[in-house]
C-alpha cells in the first residue's frame, strides 16, 4: 500500500507518483534504515562538492532544486530550503576541508546505500531516472511526515 497516498487529498498529483514509484525499490527496512541516514549526507556531499568549486555554484545548484520542489509541493519546498540553509552552514563550518570532507563524505554514504540496494534486490531508482536523486531527499521526508502526523 502507498502511505503517501493517505496524506493527499489527490493521489495522483505528480508528488505521489513519484514518491510511490521510488518506494516500490526501498521496501527493505534496512534499506530504508540506510537511506535515512546516507540520503541526507550524500545531498550534503554534493552541495559541498559545488561549494568547493565556488559557492555560488552551490547557491545556482540549490535554486535549481528549489523550482523542481515547488512544482512537486510547497510543504517539502519549505522543508527543502531549511534544509539547504542548514546544510550550507555547515559547509562554511568545515571552511578550508570543505571538498575533503564532502568527498570522504559521499564516498562513505554511498557504500552503504550500495549494500541496501544489494538487500534490496533492486538498483537505486535514479539509473531509470535522474530526477529521483531529487526525490530521494522527499522519500525520507515522506516517512518522517507521515510519522508525525503531517501532510504534503
Amino acid at each position: 500500500m502507498n502511505t503517501t497516498a493517505s496524506h493527499c487529498p489527490a493521489a495522483t498529483r505528480r508528488v505521489d507518483q513519484l514518491l510511490a514509484h521510488y518506494e516500490a525499490s526501498h521496501r527493505n527496512p534496512t534499506n530504508e534504515i540506510i537511506h535515512f541516514i546516507a540520503i541526507p549526507l550524500i545531498m550534503l556531499s554534493l552541495v559541498g562538492m559545488m561549494f568547493a568549486l565556488h559557492p555560488w555554484v552551490a547557491y545556482a545548484f540549490i535554486a535549481a532544486s528549489m523550482v523542481y520542489y515547488a512544482r512537486l509541493s510547497l510543504v517539502f519546498l519549505v522543508t527543502m530550503l531549511v534544509w539547504s540553509a542548514l546544510s550550507v552552514a555547515v559547509l562554511f563550518a568545515m571552511g578550508s576541508m570543505v571538498l575533503e570532507l564532502s568527498v570522504a563524505i559521499f564516498v562513505g554514504a554511498w557504500i552503504p546505500q550500495f549494500i541496501g540496494h544489494k538487500l534490496e534486490g533492486k538498483k537505486p531508482s535514479f539509473f531509470e531516472d535522474i530526477q529521483y536523486l531529487w526525490v530521494g531527499p522527499l522519500f525520507v521526508l515522506s516517512k518522517l511526515f507521515t510519522k508525525l502526523g503531517l501532510r504534503w
